[in-house]
């Protein structure tokens, strides 16, 4: 850790201190006066811009390239817009005031002052470059677009009865009677007489009686499924021009 320099802070995942992951470490921006680190430029994704992030309490995990801090992702989400230029000293307190972060006691020094280095050109906050009163900035409006789940209508499951007609075919049996005629031979041959007789033939048939049962057939539930969609937003934004009048055109050292 006491070789760790601002190159090895720079594409490190930042995650907030809940553990939620916010983006990756774009740049690193130091004090003017004491050369701390002071604020992490961070890619938030592709809608957004570049969020600044505090690093005053922040700890870096070189094995596996990770940047926890001391922030919430809600509050990274809802923080002042900056451009990637140097922070004004006005910015600055703004971003103070967001985070709740003390000015004097705004570096991050986990490593000591002297651990990390910044390149030559690397960004510092609120500094005066060269020419800068004869300079101005231009500014330009740019849409912020995310999301944001909400509840956008209800699904209700209910059951009632219908009546149907239901038809079923059921085998059965019955029984039938018919003539069955064998002659007489001299052999079983018995007493005939003449007269009247009758003989009577229980018959039966398959009676088919009909019941009510009610039997649980399926289990209905509602299942929500999430379908990626897309939507086109667009707004109208304002964009600044800078153009020059009056320029002397003479040749020099005329």
């Amino acid at each position: 850790m006491s070789k760790a320099t601002l190159e090895s802070l720079i594409g490190a995942t930042a995650y907030d201190e809940h553990g939620e992951k916010i983006g990756k470490v774009k740049q690193i921006y130091l004090d003017n006066q004491t050369g701390s680190p002071t604020w992490a430029s961070v890619t938030t994704g592709m809608l957004r811009h570049d969020s600044l992030v505090p690093l005053v309490g922040a700890e870096h995990e070189a094995s596996d390239d990770t940047l926890k801090l001391h922030v919430d992702k809600d509050q990274v989400k809802s923080a002042p817009y900056h451009d990637g230029s140097r922070i004004s000293a006005q910015s600055e307190q703004e971003l103070f005031q967001h985070y709740h972060v003390d000015p004097r006691a705004a570096g991050w020094d986990t490593y000591g002052r002297q651990g990390i280095r910044p390149e030559a050109d690397a960004p510092m906050t609120h500094g005066s470059p060269k020419h800068a009163q004869d300079s101005m900035v231009r500014s330009e409006e740019q849409l912020r677009v995310d999301t944001e789940n909400e509840e956008v209508g209800t699904a209700h499951l209910r059951k009632y009865v219908v009546t149907e007609e239901q038809t079923i075919k059921v085998p059965v049996t019955h029984e039938e009677v018919r003539i069955e005629r064998e002659p007489i031979t001299g052999e079983n041959a018995g007493r005939a007489t003449i007269g009247e007789d009758e003989r009577e033939v229980t018959l039966h048939a398959d009676q088919v009686h009909v019941q009510k049962e009610t039997v649980p057939v399926e289990r209905v539930r509602l299942a929500v499924d999430e379908v990626a969609d897309e939507k086109t937003v667009s707004d109208t934004v304002r964009k600044e021009r800078i153009e020059s009048d009056g320029v002397d055109k003479r040749p020099r050292g005329k």
